[in-house]
């Protein structure tokens, strides 16, 4: 059977910060149209998805052209909701979360992911962190911090400032945010979402922590440039003189 990689939006009506974001336009485009273009650019991808549970999402997306799936409202999390996507698909072997409200995530960051699942057997999960220095960041317990080994896979996430230096500078510490984006080969992601939350998930409300308490092995990327998310009506208006110029 063909071993498809693909790029799976998870995207939701419903933000508690920005109703209705990825219908929002800038040059003509919705947000998820210009996330689902990006997306289709990336090396080594054989499709694009979107997946909502809304039917205007659903319409609009259809009208651009996109491939989507209307899926449950019940999901508490994208990793469900892009689960239920791929038990349609046999043919899809590794999938790409990629959230539906970074439409200036590059390329390059997408193509890492996939390589970081696709190629490494021993992955079951790959994502990205950045160095961070900036002081109110490393604190700062909405950036997830992660502390990874000397192989790159990930050791623990949190919401803490890890690690903590009782030896200040003797140990010449880095200091590492997580970026949200996820590549999975398709057993981990059902595995993912088939088992009980765990009380670090629980604890740090990251669901990444069901993973390692499950002995699962993530492999960690460093990238230098920072994505850009859409939370904000402000982060839109951002967006939008950007792409308009």
């Amino acid at each position: 059977m063909e071993k498809q990689t693909a790029i799976i939006i998870p995207a939701r009506y419903g933000s508690s910060r920005l109703e209705g974001k990825p219908l929002l336009k800038a040059c003509e485009k919705p947000i998820i149209q210009w996330v689902w273009e990006k997306g289709g650019k990336c090396k080594g991808i054989d499709r694009v998805i979107v997946a909502t549970d809304d039917e205007r999402i659903y319409n609009v997306c259809k009208g651009f052209g996109a491939e989507v799936e209307m899926t449950s409202t019940e999901h508490k999390s994208g990793s469900d909701r892009i689960a239920e996507v791929v038990s349609r698909h046999p043919e899809i072997a590794y999938i790409i979360n990629l959230q539906g409200d970074e439409p200036l995530i590059e390329e390059d960051n997408i193509e890492l992911v996939r390589k970081g699942v696709v190629e490494d057997d021993s992955a079951d999960i790959s994502t990205l962190v950045r160095e961070i220095t900036d002081e109110d960041e490393i604190n700062n317990p909405n950036l997830v911090k992660c502390v990874f080994d000397i192989n790159g896979y990930a050791m623990y996430f949190s919401r803490s400032k890890i690690p903590y230096e009782r030896n200040v500078n003797q140990g010449g510490w880095k200091f590492y945010g997580h970026l949200g984006i996820y590549g999975y080969k398709k057993e981990a992601l059902f595995k993912m979402t088939r088992i009980e939350q765990t009380p670090c998930e629980m604890a740090e409300s990251l669901e990444q922590l069901r993973a390692l308490q499950n002995g699962m092995k993530i492999k960690v990327s460093v990238v230098k440039n920072i994505p850009v998310g859409i939370d904000t009506i402000e982060d839109f208006e951002k967006f939008k003189a950007m792409v308009e110029k």
